[in-house]
């Protein structure tokens, strides 16, 4: 019996590490179903929820192991022998967060007998939406959602249809089909109806690509990306501060040279006192700060920062509405001091939408990691954005969470079935088509520029016109074949 136990331990163990590996940046779906086959039976093991609870933290903490690249944190104030304790910290309460869902989804999972199909939907339909609501909030970055890329973009492709929650579901169906396969007594035929779901879920994915269309009636723009590739954790010294305002002339003379329609910088990339010294002669925006007064204080936000032809400063701009924690939100800051752990101390939200409106055609940006919230992308397609753009300063983190985000933009243009620019301060910066499929990008870690031809597309995707529709009516309908 100890050794049963034993045995449950170390297997709940390896297949949440494995999850975490099936996740982006290698975005192997095969590897996640075999993951997911002993969380399914998991609910039925003498560990239930316990066992839930380390399969969750352990795909936590090999998927966001680029937490750790936060150290050193001396240059926002952190003391020296805090720093590591610091980030490990942040890594373990991500893990601990991972653990309490995982848990709670076994303990349903034990309740209503995994082994029936209407279970297996409503199980799984509820985790997929559970990670679309997760997104709205301050601690989620990535999920089953995203797992299906850069690898297997064909059923990637679903979620032009239901989003990534839809995404997430399907997942865990396809484990609970191979879990049925190892459990169930007519084996030959779970056999087939797994191989009949791959072939099914992918060739639904496909079809929906391909009916995404590359070009529109909107017409195009020319976009050039600057990536200054300035160190974060020395962007503020007088030297780095002269190297990027000369890269930006250089960029916004290489615009006016070659026609370029609008010029793109990455999220904070014109500082705390976003005033240039000249007017900019093509349209600029980037990613900085600016302060508004709210009940007659100031407040200062993150924010898309919208220079027209001819100005100095920022006209219009579209604020950071999911903000970091401790790097720019820190919880109870009201009611004591945290210093040292902001580096820009405590920033305010803007509002949900992610609708930049200008005068060449509306677009939908996310800064940072708002890029984990499909649903305000879709709903910012939905209401006219032509193209959208992910602006992201990455820099001091590993390259792992760069490729994280690649496999996000790419889900975000399936999902909502526009072209997507990404600019990031040392990458990634790249061009995705409405396909998900990257079409051009600049080196990794390097100062560059980039031109990019973005169309620009009317047409709403499925997602943009259902969004989440699909994924409650399969919650509704097992729910009525569950209990009605």
């Amino acid at each position: 019996m100890g050794n049963d136990r034993l045995g449950w331990w170390w297997l709940a163990l390896a297949s949440g590490l494995l999850a975490g590996l099936a996740l982006p940046p290698l975005g192997m779906p095969p590897l996640l179903w075999l993951a997911l086959v002993p969380l399914w039976a998991l609910a039925g093991s003498a560990l239930g929820a316990w066992g839930g609870a380390l399969w969750g933290a352990a795909a936590v903490l090999v998927s966001h192991r680029w937490l750790l690249g936060l150290h050193p944190l001396d240059w926002i104030g952190v003391p020296g022998p805090l720093s590591l304790p610091l980030a490990l910290l942040l890594l373990l309460l991500c893990a601990l967060a991972g653990a309490l869902l995982v848990a709670i989804w076994v303990l349903l999972a034990r309740r209503l007998d995994p082994r029936r199909v209407s279970s297996a939907l409503l199980l799984a339909a509820g985790w997929g939406l559970v990670e679309v609501l997760l997104a709205k909030g301050p601690l989620f970055w990535l999920g089953l959602g995203a797992a299906a890329l850069p690898g297997d973009r064909p059923l990637a492709g679903l979620a032009a249809l239901g989003g990534s929650g839809l995404l997430a579901a399907v997942q865990l169906l396809l484990g609970w089909c191979l879990w049925r396969c190892c459990t169930a007594p007519q084996r030959r035929r779970w056999l087939v109806v797994t191989t009949a779901a791959v072939l099914l879920s992918h060739g639904a994915g496909a079809a929906a690509l391909a009916a995404m269309p590359l070009r529109g009636e909107g017409g195009s723009e020319r976009v050039l990306v600057l990536q200054p590739a300035i160190p974060t954790r020395r962007k503020f010294q007088w030297d780095q501060q002269q190297r990027l305002q000369q890269r930006l002339a250089a960029a916004l003379a290489e615009a006016a040279q070659r026609s370029v329609d609008v010029v793109v910088l990455p999220e904070g990339a014109l500082g705390l006192e976003p005033q240039l010294a000249q007017p900019v002669p093509v349209e600029l925006i980037s990613g900085g700060f600016r302060w508004q007064e709210v009940a007659g204080e100031p407040e200062q936000r993150s924010a898309l920062l919208r220079l027209a032809p001819g100005e100095s400063r920022a006209s219009s701009w579209l604020d950071k509405h999911r903000l970091v924690p401790l790097g720019e939100w820190v919880p109870l800051a009201n009611l004591a001091r945290w210093s040292g752990l902001s580096a820009v101390g405590g920033l305010q939200p803007g509002a949900p939408s992610r609708l930049l409106l200008r005068p060449a055609g509306a677009i939908g940006g996310a800064i940072c990691y708002e890029l984990s919230d499909g649903a305000a992308l879709a709903a910012a397609a939905r209401d006219g954005a032509g193209w959208l753009l992910a602006s992201a300063n990455l820099d001091p983190y590993p390259l792992l969470l760069q490729q994280q985000f690649q496999a996000l933009a790419q889900l975000r243009a399936i999902e909502t079935g526009r072209w997507l620019v990404s600019a990031a301060n040392t990458g990634p910066s790249l061009l995705v088509n409405s396909r998900g499929l990257p079409v051009a990008s600049l080196p990794s870690g390097r100062a560059a520029t980039g031109v990019f031809t973005v169309p620009r597309l009317q047409a709403p995707s499925p997602y943009d016109r259902w969004g989440e529709l699909p994924l409650l009516l399969v919650l509704v309908g097992a729910a009525w074949r569950r209990w009605g």
